[in-house]
């Protein structure tokens, strides 16, 4: 069957997950795909730009859109990463506000779900219980209690373990009943509509991420400036990348005590990339410095924000 037959019943549509930061929206998304397309971090504010997934079941198609984190924007970033999400919530069918176990429901949840009901008033929201394997049963018990409480109405919700795999399922049925029913909008093979250079560049942030604390994950973005074959090596791509940040002690952080710390870096993205390409890399990083760019317009632009 190709992706444009459709079997009577058969469901499609757009669901996109919204919460606050580091509230594990891209873990489950990951999860669900049965692949990575999104990076993860212990920093809030990991995702800077919407990502679908796909999830190809025999009665549905579900295009999962995980979004950065909604939050009380900082820098004109912030601000620009908050329109994104905005603006996601009017175009899809179902939403689903995840909030962690072993986290309590506070102002930032209801502030966030005033925003999606007053973007898109119409659409059908999920709660979500993540991080489930965290707690207790009791204490995830009295997270859905809270959640459904916050809610209101008839919204479901289900509790979670993406790191587990439990109730994923459960999620489908659930998202997959909310859907319009439609034909297939993607190829079975197809996981994401993500372009490869923006997959490498977040596999290269999300290395440069690991381990960093405060301000500097922030300050950090990256792009992909070519992928050539090797002039001397066969089947060797030559990915060439640029890290940039904000000031130059940055830099020191990041490649760490002689250097080491860039070594795992290489090292670590290089992985994923040969993984995601199926052949041979070298990698190429080198780092520019765009003074402040979270805040200056014309950077912003210049990386796709």
């Amino acid at each position: 069957m190709s992706f444009t037959d459709t079997p009577e019943g058969f469901r499609s549509g757009f669901l996109s997950f919204v919460g606050r930061p580091n509230t594990g929206k891209s873990t489950l998304t990951n999860a669900l795909v049965g692949e990575k397309i999104a990076i993860t971090a212990d920093q809030p504010e990991t995702t800077r730009h919407p990502i679908r997934g796909l999830v190809h079941r025999p009665d549905a198609q579900i295009i999962l859109v995980d979004t950065p984190g909604l939050h009380r924007p900082r820098t004109l970033l912030g601000e620009r990463l908050n329109a994104q999400v905005q603006e996601t919530y009017s175009d899809v069918d179902v939403i689903a506000l995840t909030v962690p176990a072993d986290e309590k429901i506070g102002p930032g949840d209801r502030w966030i779900l005033d925003n999606v009901r007053a973007a898109a008033p119409r659409t059908p929201i999920v709660g979500v219980v993540t991080k489930t394997d965290k707690v207790s049963r009791d204490a995830v018990g009295a997270q859905l209690l809270a959640l459904h409480e916050l809610l209101g109405g008839e919204s479901e919700v289900v509790p979670v373990s993406a790191k587990d795999g439990v109730q994923l399922d459960v999620l489908l049925d659930v998202i997959t009943g909310l859907l319009p029913e439609g034909p297939k909008l993607y190829p079975d093979d197809h996981v994401t509509d993500d372009d490869t250079e923006t997959r490498i560049a977040e596999l290269i942030r999300e290395a440069a991420l690991s381990g960093l604390r405060d301000e500097l994950p922030h300050s950090v973005a990256v792009q992909v400036d070519e992928i050539l074959p090797d002039e001397e090596r066969e089947g060797v791509l030559d990915v060439h990348a640029v890290i940039f940040i904000e000031r130059p002690g940055q830099r020191r952080i990041i490649e760490g005590p002689q250097g080491r710390r860039m070594g795992r870096i290489i090292s670590t993205s290089r992985r994923g990339i040969i993984d995601l390409l199926g052949q041979n890399v070298y990698l190429d990083l080198r780092f520019k410095v765009l003074k402040n760019w979270q805040s200056d317009p014309k950077a912003l632009g210049r990386l796709g924000f």
